[in-house]
Formats: C-alpha cells, sequence, structure tokens
C-alpha cells in the first residue's frame, strides 16, 4: 500500500517513487507485477497524474518497471534486494525507532553512512 503524507517534506513524487521502490526490492511486488494506470493511482492517492506518471518515469529509468502500451506499467524481473540487505534495513529500523529517531533522523543518518561509502576506495560502488 502506497500513502502519500501530505505535511511531509518530501514531494508526492518522491514519496510514491521510493515506496513503490523499496517495495519492489523487498519482493513486495513480484515480478510481472501490473501496477495501477496513472489516473487510477492518482486518484485514490489524491494526488496530480503528473506526479503518479513522474514517479513511474523515475522507477522505470532505475530500471524497476517497464511501460508497454497494451501490458501497462509492470515491476521488472530480477529487482528484488537480498536477504542479508533487507535484513540490515530491518536492523536499522528497529534500532532507529528503539533510540527514538524520527523516520527522517534515521534516513539523515544513513545518507550519511551512504556519502562516508561512496568516499571510501574500499567500499566504492563502480557503475
Amino acid at each position: 500500500m502506497i500513502t502519500v503524507d501530505p505535511a511531509s517534506p518530501a514531494s508526492p513524487v518522491e514519496q510514491i517513487r521510493s515506496q513503490l521502490a523499496a517495495q519492489i526490492r523487498a519482493g513486495r511486488l513480484a515480478a510481472d507485477t501490473r501496477l495501477p494506470p496513472v489516473r487510477q493511482l492518482a486518484a485514490d492517492l489524491r494526488v496530480a497524474p503528473g506526479s503518479v506518471a513522474k514517479a513511474y518515469k523515475d522507477l522505470e529509468a532505475a530500471g524497476l518497471l517497464r511501460t508497454a502500451r497494451a501490458a501497462g506499467t509492470r515491476v521488472n524481473p530480477g529487482q528484488v534486494t537480498t536477504r542479508s540487505l533487507l535484513d540490515a534495513a530491518e536492523e536499522l529500523a528497529h534500532t532507529a525507532h528503539r533510540e527514538g529517531l524520527s523516520l527522517a533522523e534515521a534516513q539523515g543518518l544513513l545518507a550519511q553512512a551512504w556519502a562516508e561509502a561512496e568516499s571510501s576506495p574500499d567500499t566504492a560502488r563502480h557503475h
């Protein structure tokens, strides 16, 4: 289930994109699952159709979705995250919650760690 919080500092596009990406990577949206049409999801979430269309486009550019006129928008196969990464994310969430951090604060810590990992020569990912 996707929700859009109007009070969130994140735009509706980012909220939709990040929630769908997380569901795909966690395996909650299986390969070839058909997503709702843009207008339907926009109406369900009470956001502009352009917000949903942009989120879908971003996810397609990231390789998580594919769109075909007749087949609609579907989850690309092979996008599920490894169990170890899911376990680490769950551990971070539980620890942050236990320590009284907000989601935004936990995301800030992750962003900081991410930046440090990218700048470290032994953990930098090669694209």
